[in-house]
């Protein structure tokens, strides 16, 4: 591939960035003692934060990096229902009633973002633009029809069948065998969004402090001594809210939680009518295969954001970028003339049952394990680990109740990670056939 695939002022920082650059908050000292410590400012932890401090609790959040620099930043602004496993398999390792009540989290995330944004009258561009989820086989598209035919009762959610002969009217490509609309999967400015939260959580009286690592948690009579950087604080309740960014800090969580790289590009600016030929309803996309492309108009539909795991292991953006378009162009071929304005990465966090998890290990509050889904997740289980420590009883979700599981010798570094792809990578083909 040419190497003017680049644009000649490329950034390796996130899209997002050149409309919301990471803020530079006022320097505050850091406070001695406090109800609520928050570690992590994304979108977790922040959603966390205001309702700990709408609640009337002093609360305190740290971040190790700039004021969310993490994934709560650098993702692909989609939006769904967020659970990965289905009904059946959820009924099989939890029983039916809890089965059921996780769905219905993963419902409710959606539902959230979409109420919160508009109660807390946040700009970030939220459209309810619903997803083409495209079939890599005839035999997909089958297994999509199934399961839409069979949802399980009061759990249904709208969508519907396209076949491949109506394609075009959803997405501007030929690479795939029909697929399915998931009519109230939204879209989202993933910068925005998180200014919004953080100053509302701000403005509720929390207090924000980046580049501040917390370098220790122990249990100290009814509350924790913090160590951080600048000093300890005495806290009553310990949040830990840093998804694929947890570290040495919280050993527990690390062994709970695999870190994976996800990679998005975006291609500089695009005339309107090939924007209206490959996105003609707007819709965000993505497809049935294991190791998945997402991807979308930017808000101002005048670019392409395409995004995705590109190699076994963790890649230089540049050469992520590379392969992106690569793929990009096998989707939409009438792109392989578009140049790259950025490429950039962020960790996400998937757990070994593919669920996210929130619940409380040794005193301290944690969500975290969004399994790439955490756009709506995040969020709303921050607010939910945010009532707990309130101690309203509404904070419990479906979520709190299956245990968080590990692997025995796992201690955060993900040796298996490079054959799992290869391996998905190559049962991807083979399906395709």
């Amino acid at each position: 591939m040419a190497a003017d695939i680049f644009a000649g002022d490329m950034k390796l920082t996130p899209y997002w960035w050149d409309d919301v650059p990471r803020p530079v908050l006022p320097e505050v000292a850091l406070p001695r003692a406090v109800d609520v410590l928050v570690v992590g400012s994304g979108y977790t932890g922040l959603s966390a934060a205001l309702q700990t401090a709408r609640g009337g609790r002093s609360t305190l959040v740290l971040d190790a990096a700039a004021v969310g620099f993490g994934c709560s930043t650098r993702n692909g602004g989609q939006i769904s229902t967020s659970i990965k496993p289905g009904y059946d398999e959820l009924v099989r390792r939890h029983g039916a009633e809890t089965a059921s009540r996780i769905l219905r989290d993963g419902q409710a995330s959606l539902a959230w973002v979409g109420d919160f944004v508009a109660a807390e009258r946040i700009d970030c561009d939220f459209r309810v633009v619903g997803r083409f989820h495209g079939a890599h086989s005839p035999r997909h598209y089958e297994e999509l029809a199934r399961k839409l035919r069979t949802q399980p009762q009061g759990l249904e959610v709208p969508a519907h069948m396209v076949p491949r002969a109506e394609q075009h009217r959803e997405l501007g490509s030929d690479a795939y065998f029909g697929g399915v609309v998931y009519e109230r999967h939204a879209s989202i400015h993933p910068a925005r969004f998180h200014q919004g939260l953080l100053d509302r959580a701000r403005g509720a009286g929390a207090t924000v402090i980046g580049n501040c690592p917390v370098q220790a948690l122990r249990r100290d009579g009814a509350g924790f001594t913090v160590a951080t950087a600048r000093g300890n604080v005495i806290a009553r309740d310990v949040i830990v809210a840093t998804n694929g960014y947890t570290g040495k800090l919280t050993p527990w969580l690390r062994r709970r939680v695999i870190p994976i790289g996800s990679y998005i590009i975006a291609t500089g600016e695009l005339p309107a009518a090939i924007m209206a030929r490959l996105f003609p309803t707007d819709r965000i996309a993505s497809d049935t295969r294991r190791v998945v492309y997402y991807y979308r108009a930017s808000p101002d539909r005048r670019r392409v954001l395409f995004g995705g795991r590109v190699s076994a292991g963790e890649a230089d953006p540049r050469l992520s970028a590379r392969r992106l378009h690569a793929e990009m162009t096998r989707l939409f071929p009438e792109l392989a003339g578009s140049r790259i304005t950025h490429s950039w990465s962020g960790f996400v966090a998937y757990s070994f049952d593919q669920m996210m998890h929130a619940g409380t290990h040794d005193g301290v509050h944690y969500a975290m394990g969004y399994c790439g889904s955490g756009v709506g997740m995040a969020g709303y289980l921050g607010m939910r680990v945010g009532q707990l420590v309130l101690g309203r009883p509404e904070g419990r979700t479906g979520l709190h109740a299956p245990a968080f599981p590990t692997r025995p010798f796992y201690r955060g570094n993900p040796w298996f990670l490079a054959p799992a792809v290869a391996y998905y990578r190559w049962r991807d083909r083979v399906s395709a056939g």
